[in-house]
């Protein structure tokens, strides 16, 4: 009875740590959240429990031998279905990546959970949410990162503009695809860039920056 009653809070403890780093996910917007990642932890732990501790009476059988963590060995390579279906490639820019390897860090945090290693759980929940946002604080400033803009105008002239505009010091255009609608002056140009910038110019800067343009139509910022 009292090893059962350690196996449910196992179970919750488990829960909980996935929970609070789905949060974080939760907050930033993303594919998998807190719900995802309690699941995901919580059957980690459930696994490693059975792994340990379901097969202790075969094992008493002096015929037959076993290895206990042949079962939760294959969370660490199945995990990889669910981190792989939070990754999306869409016009060359790929997304999900940081929230997959949280989940695959979850899952890892699930079994220490379920094997009663309480310590190594919690240290490697406050690690990893320090990594999630104490890093992203701390070097804020540093590397770039991608996102798409989708904007119309019906003055060619402004294509130069928005292009030189970016080619700055704080911007870099990966790839450009323009669409030309109509003919001479009613012709209208459907522009999609995928630019680098700085990781402190958010998307509420690319939109400050693209009304900067007369008669420029932004459909679409991400």
């Amino acid at each position: 009875m009292t090893l059962n009653l350690d196996f449910v809070l196992r179970l919750l403890v488990a829960g909980i740590l996935g929970a609070i780093i789905g949060l974080d996910r939760e907050y930033r917007a993303k594919e998998a959240g807190y719900r995802t990642h309690f699941l995901v932890s919580l059957g980690s732990a459930l696994i490693m429990i059975v792994s340990q501790y379901g097969f202790q009476e075969i094992i008493k059988e002096s015929s037959v031998t076993l290895d206990p963590s042949r079962v939760a060995a294959q969370v660490v390579s199945g995990i990889g279905f669910i981190g792989a279906g939070t990754i999306i490639f869409q016009k060359q820019i790929v997304r999900g990546l940081t929230t997959a390897a949280g989940i695959w860090a979850t899952a890892g945090i699930g079994l220490a959970i379920g094997a009663g290693m309480y310590t190594i759980g919690i240290a490697a929940t406050l690690l990893t949410l320090a990594g999630l946002e104490l890093l992203s604080l701390a070097f804020k400033s540093l590397g770039m990162k991608s996102s798409v803009i989708t904007f119309s105008t019906h003055h060619e002239t402004t294509l130069k503009e928005v292009a030189e505009r970016f080619n700055s010091k704080d911007y870099l255009i990966v790839s450009y695809n323009m669409e030309k609608q109509g003919q001479g002056e009613v012709a209208n140009y459907q522009v999609t860039m995928v630019i680098k910038s700085k990781r402190s110019n958010d998307e509420g800067n690319l939109l400050q920056l693209m009304q900067e343009f007369p008669g420029v139509t932004v459909e679409r910022i991400e």
